[in-house]
């Protein structure tokens, strides 16, 4: 018998009301998860389900994985490979492979992933004679997704959004022949894929509702169309389905998801059994209580009232600042003081609205040597748009600099690949000389009779590239020897260098955020000039390197964790005892994009700043600036609209020392904004890493029997590359001629090596 003592009410109901359909509408910190796992234990364990007829659907691997663990672990004995407790995409592959040749498909067919997406997107603008600059393959891409979200296959009736007439429908047509042909399916392709399989071969659909006789799905209002019309199908005979979801935490439109799943569910149900978790288990009755005035202002919800027994706590602190520099600072201060007072690191967390807000928080908090980690990406000077144009500086500054120029020389794509790159590398070693200087020579034999250099074998369009490339960076370096502006060097590097039309040409929200981020990288450089007596594009680089390679870790300080950084949408489901949420202002948090958007667009807003709120357990601090630096000018944006929707009793307005010289804010702000400003919007947590290339430089002598099962380069081996300087292996495996190595080099840059070719040696 499954222990139903440790819930509440409301928890014990949504647990026993097996049969039918069953809304579960769980606010934030209402013990979701804890209730979704012991309804399953108990459909299985008291009411003697077989595993195999019971399906539960989430979104991630990782959550379907801890309620399987979760469930095994409450019932003794159960083969927890037994349960059906999948995500949407892994259920619709397992059961197309079973299924595939109702639809033509081998059952071993392909699952496309994007870059295989985009080869078939670039294909099809080839045979219409169309350049990517003029079409972005992303861009029939992002138009293909979007049909596949509404649930729309070729041949079926007309879907939300699918419009014959509109020029990217021909695309779609044929990349979909293109699938076909190739044995393969895409992501999105996959659930409409079952939708297809489940109308055109009813007896296919039946054995399916006759197999599962309880269907379940977690964060359903995470759900879009088509997944919602595959719930639908599942459970068309028994009608035994649960969601469980909240409305006021759907902030993944941009991902396809669609709130009228949960909304509307009840005209599709009519019966339906609609529950409430409305009891908060995390956080103190202030920031619950400030959190519900704030999601009350918006009209699509169904009207849960949060409440919690938890103590009153800590009055919510808002906190304006002069600007943003001064809010860093704010944060990196208190998250001391709090530190000091017993509070580890990692029960604290800051929150902001895009991912580029993270720049200055970082180096206030490497300043005063807190650790820290951004979750769900990458720390800002390791991103690799910033590595890139930052390595494009350092080859202006230092021509010799070979590591700079080995990233650079194809970003963005010149025609010199890997082979071009070995060849260009080689001459360089046998020359003992530095790429550029190889280069150098290369573009000038070209422009008069010097050196021959066709030995090398560059195509004449590659060497056309390189002089191109010579000449900018040549310009680049006398504009710095002439003491013209760093900030002004960057913008010219960005622009004429290619990499921001290359870019700009991108309108998929990973691109936005590195615009976004190499935005704010003009702010550093701004931000720099204002504080340098002499600013140069040297001092610049000084600075940076100087502040990044302070390190510090958790070994300094026992059990204290780290303090986390991340974007909203990377906070949903996380809970921390002290949360900052940075950069409240408008054109900010709400976004620019959202303000700009309709009622709709800011209504997800203000649920995305309700998830920020209610991740904070016990203090939650709002911050403003006055003043922020965007594109390298100061905007006034003025305190978010979303901080006066919050009662002036749940909160202390804290002005710091600096903020006198500036408006008062405080009970008089009305919700303008600033009308000229046109940011990019940023809704995803991205990774940027670098690519690893295996380099082939220099034959060397065979590697000796007697060492031939030991590594000549075993892993923490300091050594020296002939062209790129000192480093550290930091992986090495196999031995002899089959031997690689994995270096990272003095700036942090990462190389892998065949050690036979490669010109190394021990430090």
């Amino acid at each position: 018998m499954v222990n139903l003592s440790s819930l509440n009410p409301v928890q014990k109901e949504a647990v026993l009301k097996t049969d039918g359909p069953v809304m579960i509408l769980a606010g934030a910190g209402s013990g979701k998860t804890k209730t979704l796992v012991t309804r399953i234990t108990y459909l299985l364990d008291d009411k003697n389900l077989s595993p195999h007829q019971l399906l539960a659907l989430t979104f991630s691997n990782k959550a379907a994985r801890e309620m399987r663990e979760r469930i095994a672990h409450e019932i003794p004995g159960l083969d927890i490979g037994s349960l059906q407790i999948t995500t949407f995409h892994a259920f619709c592959a397992r059961l197309l492979r079973s299924e595939a040749n109702f639809l033509g498909l081998s059952r071993n067919f392909t699952i496309y992933d994007e870059g295989e997406s985009k080869a078939i997107a670039k294909s099809l603008l080839e045979r219409r004679g169309i350049s990517t600059k003029e079409i972005n393959p992303y861009e029939i891409l992002s138009y293909i997704d979007g049909l596949k979200n509404n649930g729309y296959y070729p041949g079926r009736d007309m879907a939300e959004g699918a419009d014959p007439s509109d020029e990217y429908f021909g695309y779609f047509e044929e990349y979909e022949s293109e699938l076909h042909r190739a044995n393969a399916v895409d992501f999105g392709g996959l659930i409409t894929a079952v939708i297809q399989l489940f109308e055109k071969f009813p007896d296919v659909l039946n054995r399916y509702q006759n197999r599962y006789h309880y269907v379940l799905v977690d964060e359903y209002q995470d759900t879009n169309r088509a997944q919602f019309e595959l719930i639908k199908m599942l459970c068309g005979k028994r009608r035994n389905i649960c969601v469980v979801g909240d409305e006021d935490q759907s902030i993944y439109s941009w991902r396809g998801a669609d709130i009228r799943n949960i909304l509307d569910f009840e005209k599709i149900f009519p019966d339906v059994q609609v529950l409430k978790l409305e009891q908060n288990y995390r956080s103190s009755k202030t920031i619950i209580e400030a959190a519900s005035h704030v999601i009350q202002k918006n009209t699509l919800r169904k009207g849960k009232q949060m409440w919690t027994a938890n103590p009153e706590g800590d009055e919510i602190d808002i906190v304006e600042c002069f600007n943003d520099k001064e809010e860093a600072e704010f944060v990196a201060q208190e998250t001391a003081k709090l530190f000091n007072a017993g509070v580890s690191y990692k029960e604290m967390a800051v929150f902001y609205r895009s991912n580029a807000q993270a720049r200055l928080i970082e180096d206030s908090l490497r300043k005063y040597k807190i650790n820290y980690r951004v979750v769900g990406g990458v720390k800002f000077y390791e991103r690799k748009e910033i590595k890139d144009m930052l390595s494009y500086m350092r080859l202006i500054i230092n021509s010799k600099d070979s590591l700079a120029l080995s990233r650079i020389i194809n970003v963005p794509a010149r025609g010199v690949g890997a082979t071009s790159l070995r060849k260009l590398e080689i001459e360089a070693v046998n020359a003992n000389s530095s790429l550029w200087d190889i280069i150098e020579k290369i573009v000038d034999s070209q422009r008069a009779s010097g050196e021959d250099f066709s030995h090398i074998k560059l195509s004449a369009k590659i060497k056309s590239s390189l002089s191109e490339f010579v000449t900018l960076i040549s310009e680049l370096r006398l504009l710095d020897e002439n003491k013209v502006k760093p900030s002004l060097i960057y913008e010219k590097v960005l622009h004429e260098s290619g990499y921001h039309s290359f870019l700009k040409a991108n309108k998929d929200y990973e691109t936005l955020a590195r615009l976004e981020n190499l935005d704010e990288l003009l702010n550093a450089i701004t931000q720099f000039e204002e504080s340098a007596e002499v600013p140069t594009l040297s001092g610049f680089l000084e600075t940076i390197t100087l502040d990044t390679s302070s390190e510090f870790d958790e070994a300094a300080i026992p059990n204290s964790g780290e303090v986390s950084l991340m974007t909203v949408h990377g906070a949903k489901g996380l809970e921390f005892t002290h949360a900052f949420v940075v950069g409240a202002e408008e054109n900010v948090f709400p976004s620019y994009r959202s303000v700009d958007g309709g009622e709709s667009a800011m209504e997800e807003e203000r649920r995305l700043f309700y998830v920020a709120m209610t991740r904070a357990m016990k203090k939650l601090y709002v911050t403003f600036a006055q003043g922020r630096m965007l594109f390298g000018q100061v905007k006034f944006n003025g305190p978010s609209r979303f901080i006066d929707e919050i009662p002036e009793k749940l909160f202390t307005w804290k002005k710091l020392s600096n903020t006198s010289r500036s408006t008062e804010f405080h009970s008089s702000w009305g919700g303008k904004h600033d009308d000229n400003y046109d940011p990019y919007d940023q809704s995803q947590e991205t990774k940027y890493g670098d690519e690893e290339v295996v380099y082939q430089i220099k034959e060397t002598a065979a590697t000796p029997r007697e060492s031939y099962h030991q590594p000549k380069f075993p892993k923490g081996s300091k050594v020296v590359h002939s062209l790129y300087g000192s480093g550290k292996v930091e992986d090495s495996e196999g031995s002899g001629a089959d031997e690689k190595v994995l270096i990272k080099f003095a700036d942090g840059a990462r190389k892998k090596f065949m050690v036979k070719f490669a010109p190394i040696v021990m430090a």
